[in-house]
């Protein structure tokens, strides 16, 4: 029985990818940053582990105490809306720390179990917005084209010894809070600076009328289709948007 380790699963993809890889019979190592009762079903299958990827100390422990996987999914994420200009640096670091070094610290984390057992997949969860030119995103843009090519060039150097590294790419969802988080719970209205305010409510006017969404079930699917997949294919649009939008390219 193959297990697999998913970060970022109190809810959203993460917390649907669990539910989907556990009803294909796998073991499941659901992680998050603070583990909560009821998020996810009871089963001597699925364990739910603390992991917070922006410390090191926690993702050691956390493969130091599971062992040896066969699938990693790196889905913790910090959404961010907002113009640039009205940023702080802070919060850039910040998304960057979740979204970039994140992935990239966990990843490194279980590469020498794949190697030198010369098999493996690194699934890494990134976004529609790499696909097309988005408004409001520069930040969060930026972090995830960053484990784009990350995840490309990794493909390369992990391909002679039988492991894997491909990306996922979800398109938009509105039934995840993705926006309250991206904007700390507050109004974008509040994060725009004054002379943007006409650009920005077009934009997410312009946003959340398209006709066309991903749910996250599309997503669980396509992580479960990537990891089995044997074409070499290294990119996943996940959801009929973000599908056009890698069509469109």
């Amino acid at each position: 029985m193959k297990t697999v380790l998913i970060t970022g699963t109190s809810s959203g993809y993460g917390r649907e990818t669990a539910l989907y890889f556990h009803s294909q019979g796998w073991n499941v190592i659901a992680t998050m940053r603070t583990p909560r009762p009821g998020v996810l079903p009871e089963s001597d299958r699925l364990r739910v582990v603390e992991l917070d990827v922006t410390r090191p100390e926690s993702i050691t422990a956390a493969f130091e105490a599971e062992g040896p996987i066969d699938v990693l999914v790196n889905n913790a994420g910090v959404p961010s809306i907002s113009v640039f200009e009205g940023t702080p640096m802070a919060r850039v670091r910040e998304v960057f720390e979740t979204n970039t070094f994140g992935v990239m610290a966990t990843t490194q984390a279980v590469l020498p179990q794949f190697r030198e057992r010369g098999s493996g997949v690194v699934v890494n969860v990134t976004s529609s917005v790499v696909l097309g030119h988005m408004p409001l995103s520069a930040v969060y843009k930026a972090s995830k084209m960053a484990i784009e090519g990350f995840t490309a060039s990794l493909a390369l150097e992990l391909a002679p010894f039988g492991v894997q590294a491909k990306t996922v790419e979800p398109g938009a969802c509105v039934t995840t809070n993705f926006a309250a988080r991206a904007t700390n719970g507050g109004s974008l209205d509040a994060l725009v600076p004054a002379p943007y305010a006409a650009f920005a409510k077009k934009a997410m006017d312009d946003f959340t009328g398209q006709d066309v969404f991903t749910k996250e079930s599309d997503v669980a699917e396509t992580v479960w289709r990537a990891v089995h997949d044997m074409t070499g294919q290294l990119r996943f649009p996940a959801g009929p948007d973000a599908v056009w939008l890698a069509q469109a390219k």
